[in-house]
Protein backbone atom coordinates (compact mmCIF):
# COMPACT_ATOMS: atom_id res chain seq x y z
CA UNK A 1 0.00 0.00 0.00
CA UNK A 2 1.40 3.42 -0.34
CA UNK A 3 1.76 5.72 2.02
CA UNK A 4 -1.88 7.45 1.76
CA UNK A 5 -3.17 4.73 2.92
CA UNK A 6 -3.30 5.72 6.44
CA UNK A 7 -4.16 9.40 6.68
CA UNK A 8 -4.96 9.09 10.60
CA UNK A 9 -0.83 8.13 10.81
CA UNK A 10 1.84 10.98 10.91
CA UNK A 11 3.83 10.47 7.62
CA UNK A 12 6.94 8.84 9.11
CA UNK A 13 4.55 6.24 10.67
CA UNK A 14 2.65 5.49 7.63
CA UNK A 15 5.28 2.85 6.10
CA UNK A 16 5.32 0.94 9.55
CA UNK A 17 1.84 -0.01 9.44
CA UNK A 18 2.51 -2.92 6.53
CA UNK A 19 4.85 -4.11 8.86
CA UNK A 20 4.74 -7.76 10.99
CA UNK A 21 2.88 -7.37 13.86
CA UNK A 22 5.85 -8.29 16.05
CA UNK A 23 7.74 -5.37 14.88
CA UNK A 24 5.04 -3.02 14.74
CA UNK A 25 4.17 -4.04 18.73
CA UNK A 26 7.93 -2.78 19.51
CA UNK A 27 7.54 0.40 17.90
CA UNK A 28 3.96 0.35 19.97
CA UNK A 29 5.85 0.12 22.79
CA UNK A 30 8.99 2.23 22.82
CA UNK A 31 9.16 5.84 24.54
CA UNK A 32 8.27 8.68 22.63
CA UNK A 33 7.79 12.48 23.58
CA UNK A 34 4.61 13.81 22.87
CA UNK A 35 4.26 17.58 22.95
CA UNK A 36 2.17 19.49 24.27
CA UNK A 37 1.78 23.05 25.52
CA UNK A 38 2.48 22.50 29.47
CA UNK A 39 5.47 20.68 28.36
CA UNK A 40 6.87 22.96 26.02
CA UNK A 41 6.68 25.88 28.49
CA UNK A 42 8.41 24.04 31.01
CA UNK A 43 10.79 23.32 28.24
CA UNK A 44 11.10 27.04 27.44
CA UNK A 45 11.51 27.67 31.54
CA UNK A 46 14.45 25.54 32.02
CA UNK A 47 16.08 27.02 28.73
CA UNK A 48 16.02 30.38 30.19
CA UNK A 49 17.55 29.32 33.29
CA UNK A 50 20.60 27.45 31.30
CA UNK A 51 21.24 30.78 29.27
CA UNK A 52 21.03 32.50 32.63
CA UNK A 53 24.52 34.60 33.34
CA UNK A 54 26.15 33.59 36.51
CA UNK A 55 25.39 35.66 39.62
CA UNK A 56 25.36 35.64 43.66
CA UNK A 57 21.86 34.04 43.89
CA UNK A 58 20.65 31.95 40.87
CA UNK A 59 17.42 31.44 40.11
CA UNK A 60 15.90 27.73 39.93
CA UNK A 61 12.81 25.76 39.26
CA UNK A 62 10.53 23.06 41.36
CA UNK A 63 8.95 20.58 38.26
CA UNK A 64 5.86 19.40 40.01
CA UNK A 65 3.30 17.46 39.59
CA UNK A 66 1.79 13.72 40.52
CA UNK A 67 3.56 10.71 39.98
CA UNK A 68 3.54 9.73 36.14
CA UNK A 69 2.78 12.57 35.12
CA UNK A 70 5.37 13.60 32.27
CA UNK A 71 8.13 15.44 34.74
CA UNK A 72 10.91 13.16 34.38
CA UNK A 73 10.54 12.63 30.58
CA UNK A 74 10.33 16.84 29.92
CA UNK A 75 13.47 17.10 32.09
CA UNK A 76 14.86 13.63 30.39
CA UNK A 77 14.11 15.33 26.57
CA UNK A 78 15.94 18.88 28.25
CA UNK A 79 19.16 16.79 29.08
CA UNK A 80 19.40 15.00 25.51
CA UNK A 81 18.72 18.30 23.86
CA UNK A 82 21.93 19.43 25.34
CA UNK A 83 24.18 16.91 25.26
CA UNK A 84 27.92 18.27 24.13
CA UNK A 85 30.05 15.29 23.96
CA UNK A 86 32.78 17.21 21.44
CA UNK A 87 33.27 19.95 23.59
CA UNK A 88 35.97 19.51 26.08
CA UNK A 89 37.33 21.28 29.15
CA UNK A 90 41.19 22.29 28.55
CA UNK A 91 41.81 22.01 32.28
CA UNK A 92 41.02 18.62 33.07
CA UNK A 93 40.25 17.42 29.62
CA UNK A 94 36.97 16.40 30.98
CA UNK A 95 33.63 16.21 28.50
CA UNK A 96 31.33 18.90 28.72
CA UNK A 97 28.25 18.35 30.37
CA UNK A 98 26.14 21.23 30.40
CA UNK A 99 23.26 19.55 31.46
CA UNK A 100 23.60 17.05 34.55
CA UNK A 101 20.20 15.21 35.66
CA UNK A 102 20.81 13.04 39.04
CA UNK A 103 18.38 11.09 40.98
CA UNK A 104 17.90 11.91 44.64
CA UNK A 105 18.49 9.27 46.77
CA UNK A 106 15.72 7.33 48.48
CA UNK A 107 16.62 8.77 51.61
CA UNK A 108 18.08 12.64 52.35
CA UNK A 109 21.67 11.05 52.29
CA UNK A 110 24.68 13.41 51.00
CA UNK A 111 27.45 10.39 51.06
CA UNK A 112 24.79 9.00 48.28
CA UNK A 113 23.38 12.08 46.63
CA UNK A 114 27.76 12.72 45.59
CA UNK A 115 27.68 8.98 44.72
CA UNK A 116 24.83 9.43 41.89
CA UNK A 117 26.39 13.09 40.84
CA UNK A 118 30.10 10.86 40.09
CA UNK A 119 27.98 8.38 38.33
CA UNK A 120 26.12 10.37 36.18
CA UNK A 121 29.36 12.16 35.28
CA UNK A 122 31.24 8.83 34.40
CA UNK A 123 33.89 9.58 37.63
CA UNK A 124 35.12 6.46 39.71
CA UNK A 125 33.74 6.72 42.88
CA UNK A 126 34.96 4.99 45.85
CA UNK A 127 32.26 3.77 48.20
CA UNK A 128 34.15 3.68 51.50
CA UNK A 129 35.15 7.47 50.57
CA UNK A 130 34.48 10.02 53.61
CA UNK A 131 31.79 12.32 52.71
CA UNK A 132 33.82 14.83 52.33
CA UNK A 133 36.36 13.39 50.13
CA UNK A 134 33.23 12.59 48.24
CA UNK A 135 32.41 16.04 47.86
CA UNK A 136 35.53 17.57 46.95
CA UNK A 137 35.35 15.22 43.70
CA UNK A 138 32.02 16.24 42.64
CA UNK A 139 32.47 19.40 43.15
CA UNK A 140 35.62 19.09 41.09
CA UNK A 141 34.01 17.24 38.39
CA UNK A 142 31.03 19.32 38.05
CA UNK A 143 33.37 22.33 37.70
CA UNK A 144 34.95 20.10 35.40
CA UNK A 145 32.84 19.24 33.18
CA UNK A 146 31.42 23.24 33.22
CA UNK A 147 28.10 22.01 34.45
CA UNK A 148 25.61 24.77 33.59
CA UNK A 149 22.59 23.19 35.23
CA UNK A 150 21.63 20.48 37.58
CA UNK A 151 18.61 18.85 37.70
CA UNK A 152 17.90 16.41 40.52
CA UNK A 153 14.93 14.33 40.22
CA UNK A 154 12.61 12.76 43.08
CA UNK A 155 12.88 15.59 45.35
CA UNK A 156 10.22 14.45 47.27
CA UNK A 157 12.57 11.90 48.72
CA UNK A 158 13.70 14.37 50.95
CA UNK A 159 11.04 13.97 53.30
CA UNK A 160 11.20 10.18 53.91
CA UNK A 161 14.68 11.62 56.29
CA UNK A 162 14.56 12.81 59.81
CA UNK A 163 14.18 16.30 60.65
CA UNK A 164 17.84 16.96 61.23
CA UNK A 165 18.61 14.69 57.77
CA UNK A 166 15.77 17.10 55.84
CA UNK A 167 17.58 20.62 57.32
CA UNK A 168 21.04 19.16 56.11
CA UNK A 169 20.15 18.18 52.91
CA UNK A 170 18.14 20.81 52.09
CA UNK A 171 21.02 23.40 53.24
CA UNK A 172 22.85 21.16 50.82
CA UNK A 173 20.76 22.16 48.19
CA UNK A 174 21.33 25.92 48.78
CA UNK A 175 24.98 25.31 49.16
CA UNK A 176 25.63 24.20 46.15
CA UNK A 177 23.89 26.93 44.15
CA UNK A 178 25.87 29.25 45.77
CA UNK A 179 28.97 27.64 44.97
CA UNK A 180 28.55 26.67 41.81
CA UNK A 181 26.45 29.79 40.86
CA UNK A 182 24.36 27.54 38.48
CA UNK A 183 20.49 26.73 38.31
CA UNK A 184 19.13 24.30 40.06
CA UNK A 185 15.98 22.39 38.73
CA UNK A 186 13.94 20.24 41.36
CA UNK A 187 11.69 17.38 39.94
CA UNK A 188 8.98 15.56 42.23
CA UNK A 189 5.33 15.14 43.77
CA UNK A 190 3.51 18.19 45.79
CA UNK A 191 5.18 16.55 48.54
CA UNK A 192 8.83 18.45 47.17
CA UNK A 193 6.81 21.67 46.83
CA UNK A 194 6.22 20.91 50.74
CA UNK A 195 9.81 19.72 51.15
CA UNK A 196 11.24 23.38 49.47
CA UNK A 197 8.87 25.55 50.93
CA UNK A 198 9.82 24.00 54.61
CA UNK A 199 12.86 26.36 54.42
CA UNK A 200 12.13 30.07 53.99
CA UNK A 201 15.42 30.76 51.85
CA UNK A 202 15.15 28.16 49.76
CA UNK A 203 11.02 28.49 48.76
CA UNK A 204 12.38 32.09 47.49
CA UNK A 205 14.94 30.67 45.38
CA UNK A 206 12.75 27.99 43.92
CA UNK A 207 9.81 28.62 41.19
CA UNK A 208 7.22 26.56 41.32
CA UNK A 209 6.08 25.04 37.98
CA UNK A 210 2.98 22.50 38.21
CA UNK A 211 2.09 19.88 36.10
CA UNK A 212 -1.62 19.05 37.16
CA UNK A 213 -3.52 15.92 36.26
CA UNK A 214 -5.46 16.12 33.01
CA UNK A 215 -8.82 17.43 32.64
CA UNK A 216 -11.23 16.46 29.38
CA UNK A 217 -10.35 19.78 27.28
CA UNK A 218 -9.36 21.19 23.84
CA UNK A 219 -5.57 20.15 25.01
CA UNK A 220 -6.07 16.69 26.04
CA UNK A 221 -7.87 15.65 22.79
CA UNK A 222 -5.02 17.08 20.75
CA UNK A 223 -2.63 15.07 22.59
CA UNK A 224 -5.30 11.86 22.28
CA UNK A 225 -5.04 12.42 18.16
CA UNK A 226 -1.06 13.13 18.69
CA UNK A 227 -0.59 10.06 20.10
CA UNK A 228 -2.97 7.95 18.00
CA UNK A 229 -1.05 9.12 14.90
CA UNK A 230 2.12 8.17 16.12
CA UNK A 231 0.80 3.88 16.76
CA UNK A 232 0.77 2.08 13.45
CA UNK A 233 -2.48 0.13 13.48
CA UNK A 234 -4.07 0.30 10.25
CA UNK A 235 -7.42 1.65 10.85
CA UNK A 236 -8.17 4.50 12.92
CA UNK A 237 -9.52 4.36 16.59
CA UNK A 238 -10.99 7.95 17.43
CA UNK A 239 -9.82 8.41 20.93
CA UNK A 240 -10.39 11.93 20.63
CA UNK A 241 -14.27 10.87 20.33
CA UNK A 242 -15.75 12.27 23.45
CA UNK A 243 -16.80 9.13 25.27
CA UNK A 244 -13.51 7.38 24.71
CA UNK A 245 -11.97 10.39 25.71
CA UNK A 246 -13.27 10.01 28.76
CA UNK A 247 -13.17 6.68 29.14
CA UNK A 248 -9.78 6.52 29.24
CA UNK A 249 -9.39 9.82 31.37
CA UNK A 250 -11.29 7.97 33.97
CA UNK A 251 -9.32 4.83 33.90
CA UNK A 252 -5.74 6.76 34.02
CA UNK A 253 -6.97 9.17 36.53
CA UNK A 254 -5.82 12.06 34.67
CA UNK A 255 -2.41 11.12 34.98
CA UNK A 256 -0.78 11.02 31.69
CA UNK A 257 1.81 8.60 31.52
CA UNK A 258 -1.50 6.06 32.54
CA UNK A 259 -3.59 7.32 29.56
CA UNK A 260 -0.27 6.53 27.57
CA UNK A 261 0.36 3.34 28.89
CA UNK A 262 -3.25 2.38 28.89
CA UNK A 263 -3.43 2.88 25.43
CA UNK A 264 -0.26 1.38 24.49
CA UNK A 265 -1.77 -1.60 26.20
CA UNK A 266 -4.89 -1.60 23.73
CA UNK A 267 -2.93 -0.92 20.59
CA UNK A 268 -0.74 -3.98 21.01
CA UNK A 269 -3.65 -6.24 22.21
CA UNK A 270 -5.57 -4.85 19.06
CA UNK A 271 -2.71 -5.41 16.72
CA UNK A 272 -2.19 -9.25 18.72
CA UNK A 273 -6.05 -9.60 17.62
CA UNK A 274 -5.65 -8.94 14.31
CA UNK A 275 -8.54 -5.86 14.60
CA UNK A 276 -6.46 -2.85 13.73
CA UNK A 277 -7.67 -0.35 16.03
CA UNK A 278 -8.74 0.20 19.69
CA UNK A 279 -12.46 0.00 20.62
CA UNK A 280 -13.54 1.06 23.07
CA UNK A 281 -15.84 -1.88 24.12
CA UNK A 282 -12.42 -4.15 24.67
CA UNK A 283 -10.40 -1.37 27.43
CA UNK A 284 -12.24 -3.07 30.48
CA UNK A 285 -10.55 -6.30 28.99
CA UNK A 286 -6.92 -5.86 28.51
CA UNK A 287 -6.42 -6.01 31.92
CA UNK A 288 -4.96 -2.35 32.74
CA UNK A 289 -5.32 -1.65 36.45
CA UNK A 290 -6.17 2.03 37.47
CA UNK A 291 -2.99 3.55 39.86
CA UNK A 292 -5.88 4.10 42.92
CA UNK A 293 -6.44 0.50 42.80
CA UNK A 294 -2.26 -0.74 42.32
CA UNK A 295 -1.57 1.38 44.71
CA UNK A 296 -4.00 -0.23 47.55
CA UNK A 297 -2.90 -3.70 46.14
CA UNK A 298 0.33 -2.92 47.38
CA UNK A 299 -0.34 -1.32 50.25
Amino acid sequence: MTDSSYPHLLPQIRALADAPAEMRIRRIRADRWIGYARAEAALSAMEDLLTFPKRTRMPNLLLVGPSNNGKTMIVEKFRREHLCGAETDLREGAIAVPVLKVQMPPAPDERRFFSAVLEALGAPDRSNDRLAAKQDMAMRMLRATNVRLLVIDEVHNILSGSRDQQRRFLNLLRWLGNELQIPLVAVGTSEALRAIQSDDQLANRFTPFSLPSWRHDAEYLRLLNTLEAMLPLRERSGLEEPAFAQKLLNAAEGILGEVVNLVTTAAVAAVAAGEERIRIERIDDIGFIPPTERRRVAG
